[in-house]
């Protein structure tokens, strides 16, 4: 535990007048906190595969205005995005977080599309991201924060494009969380949890202004996703 989260919780149990848990109740939350009891989890995504996954995250995602393309392989992704800029009539230009996991596509077989690499100034038309995950049950991206996944690129582009692999479809949202809780080495990283977890359901709406529904009033008002069918995860 570093100096200041140190101090920080020093700070709260003195204005509670508590001292330090001891051992046995300290060891009791985190037996606690590994089992993680679920609560009821609705049926519609019980007992699917992955492709039944993926079938039900394509569905949600349209009835809630997103669009969806799907593509065999991670080298048929550059075409696809691509043919979804021309689709919307966008400029082949777009900024891309720079995640480690988008650098495995072969962006260099579509010459004419333009990437920028970084976090985003508020000028770009389209952001491209992965995600952490995707929610069949509710079409819900979990988008973590970090240093390759700025926070800004889920919210200051007009169209956001997110690069989704089949393989991180999940049924559940608590699902979803047992995934962002695991290390790539599938160790729990309670203390190693990302600043931001942004959940995204469709593109950004308001019904604010006199019951009408308008999108993009405070993020996106395009979410495309571009799930890749094969079992790798990219």
């Amino acid at each position: 535990m570093s100096d200041a989260r140190t101090q920080i919780l020093a700070g709260i149990r003195a204005s509670l007048k508590r001292d330090a848990l001891p051992q046995d109740r300290v060891a009791a939350l985190e037996t606690r906190l590994a089992g993680r009891p679920r609560g009821p989890i609705p049926a519609r995504s019980a007992g699917l595969d992955r492709a039944g996954l993926v079938d039900l995250f394509d569905r949600q995602a349209r009835s809630v205005a997103c669009t969806v393309t799907r593509v065999a392989t991670r080298a048929d992704v550059p075409a696809a995005l691509a043919a979804y800029l021309k689709s919307q009539n966008l400029p082949a230009e777009v900024e891309m977080s720079p995640d480690p996991d988008l650098d495995h596509i072969p962006w260099s077989a579509m010459p004419l599309l333009r990437i920028a690499r970084g976090k985003p100034s508020g000028a770009e038309g389209v952001g491209v991201t992965s995600a952490l995950a995707a929610v069949a049950e509710t079409a819900t991206l979990m988008i973590a924060s970090g240093p390759t996944s700025p926070a800004t690129m889920n919210f200051l582009p007009d169209t956001h494009v997110v690069v989704l692999p089949a393989a991180r479809v999940v049924g559940p949202l608590e699902d979803a969380w047992d995934r962002l809780r695991a290390t790539r080495d599938g160790a729990l990283v309670a203390a190693a949890m990302p600043r931001t977890v942004n959940l995204v359901t469709g593109p950004s709406r308001t019904g604010d202004i006199e019951q009408k529904i308008e999108m993009g009033a405070h993020g996106p008002r395009r979410l495309h996703v571009i799930v890749v069918e094969d079992d790798g995860d990219v």
